[in-house]
């Protein structure tokens, strides 16, 4: 069993591909906030793509941790020379495995903050890049505004402090590149948020005129903030996995990556100093992103949302058992033609029906084996982002919304913290505390959950809207979740 590092390449067995190109003459040209799994299986794999075919050495990753449970990042990064192995799960069993080069270096922000900075301040860098999660960009859920409040937001506009923040250590990157003469950075974005690139400016932009009005009108007037749209199916790595791993491929990893052999970006071409020959490897460069992400969060994202939540109350635990019920299936079918599918734009290139039965059997790889626990979490920043601008819209414009209303309803009834066997559920969210304390009371009041303004904003007004989910939120506490989807059949 070989210990995955650069000394270690060559002794890896020939089943699992390793890079073709030499990593020591690689030079950073990306700083990325976020190296978590998804990074991993899609913009470092696309690097690592382009690599393996003679191109972008200078376009390596720099990872970054803010956060500090990403420390045990940082340790296995480091001891394995910032290699990991990309493991393909196919839908009939098979695994392809290969070993990413394209991050050559990872730093700890809490350690060393003037380390991050200082690199994102170098010429070199010409890209930061950003997989910080929907929670991570600060803004109120309800205005959209930057949340000045935020304590660590707070820490970071005090004179001379060192940066805690993504955004502190970004905006004193660039302030120190304006100092010197250097041109801004291109900031991409590759989180799953409507307009990702444009609520990053508007968030940037926001925290740097806090700092310094000036530095904030350069930022405005010279950063690049081009949207994109990402999909990889990237579920948590587990035990199981690393043991597979070693097994089959004879390789000791500390923290590898599975994910879906489906990959997709489309990406707006606006960069200030360059980018990577993207569109080598695959990536679509648009003008326009706005179709592609809006299909991918309001079919893809909410129908996630609309098996999570009624799934796990039902007993499923992983995705694939969701999308293999036809019950199921056919739900999210239903909601994905009926309400989803009226709220898009034509999307150039792309046959819709295809799509929407290819999600279905993406869903349905047991392979990938993707919680629904992990579906389940953080909804509080997922639902406003991806199912209510569908809710909305159908509302405004008398499309259906019975749907899209029972989804937010499964959230209440999960948010109770027993699924239908009485079986306790661990909730996820930066909000737990609240949403919990407000479904306990629903039985008795049924639109406490809804009635919260700063997550849901004025649905609770809207009578056909309260109509529906107090509907669906009574037959899932009377006949359960798969009852209450029978009773929504078309």
């Amino acid at each position: 069993m070989e210990q995955l590092s650069n000394a270690t390449l060559t002794a890896l067995p020939d089943t699992l591909a390793t890079p073709s190109y030499d990593r020591s003459a690689l030079t950073a040209g990306i700083v990325h906030f976020g190296v978590g799994g998804f990074h991993r299986a899609h913009q470092a794999m696309y690097l690592d793509q382009l690599m393996n075919a003679g191109l972008a050495h200078d376009w390596a990753i720099c990872g970054v941790g803010v956060l500090p449970g990403d420390a045990r990042m940082k340790q296995v990064m480091d001891k394995q020379d910032c290699l990991y192995t990309l493991v393909v799960k196919n839908p009939e069993g098979s695994r392809e495995g290969r070993v990413i080069g394209s991050i050559i270096e990872y730093l700890f922000a809490p350690d060393d903050p003037e380390a991050v900075i200082e690199k994102m301040a170098s010429d070199a860098v010409r890209i930061v890049s950003l997989t910080v999660t929907e929670g991570g960009y600060n803004f109120h859920h309800v205005t959209g505004d930057f949340d000045a409040g935020n304590p660590d937001v707070v820490h970071d506009l005090q004179p001379g402090a060192a940066p805690r923040t993504t955004f502190g250590l970004v905006a004193e990157a660039l302030r120190r590149r304006r100092e010197r003469g250097l041109a801004p950075f291109t900031v991409m974005s590759c989180d799953n948020i409507q307009g990702n690139g444009d609520v990053a400016r508007k968030m940037f932009t926001a925290f740097a005129s806090l700092k310094d009005p000036a530095l904030g009108a350069w930022v405005a007037e010279n950063v690049p903030f081009p949207n994109s749209m990402v999909d990889r199916i990237t579920p948590v790595t587990t035990d199981e996995d690393r043991k597979a791993i070693a097994e089959e491929f004879g390789v000791e990893d500390g923290w590898p990556v599975v994910c879906e052999p489906f990959e997709q970006w489309v990406l707006e071409d606006h960069f200030s100093l360059g980018r990577p020959p993207f569109e080598k490897a695959g990536v679509q460069l648009v003008e326009d992103v706005e179709p592609y992400e809006l299909m991918k969060l309001r079919l893809l994202n909410a129908s996630h949302q609309g098996m999570c939540y009624f799934g796990y109350l039902a007993g499923y635990r992983y995705a694939h058992e969701v999308a293999q019920d036809p019950l199921f299936a056919q739900f999210l079918l239903d909601y994905m033609d009926k309400e989803a599918t009226p709220t898009l734009q034509p999307v150039p290139g792309i046959d819709l029906d295809t799509y929407k039965r290819t999600l279905i059997e993406r869903f349905s790889n047991e392979h990938v084996r993707d919680t629904l626990a992990r579906l389940c979490a953080e909804s509080s920043d997922r639902i406003p982002k991806w199912l209510l601008p569908v809710v909305r819209i159908n509302l405004e414009n008398g499309g259906e919304v019975r749907r899209s209303a029972a989804i937010v309803a499964s959230w209440a009834r999960y948010a109770e913290g027993t699924d239908e066997a009485g079986i306790a559920i661990v909730v996820v969210d930066r909000l737990k505390d609240t949403l919990m304390a407000a479904a306990a009371r629903q039985r008795q009041d049924p639109l406490s959950f809804i009635s919260n303004r700063e997550v849901f904003g004025d649905l609770i007004d809207d009578e056909r809207f309260v109509t529906a989910y107090s509907e669906a939120l009574a037959s899932l506490h009377d006949r359960g979740a798969q009852e209450t989807l029978r009773g929504l059949e078309a």
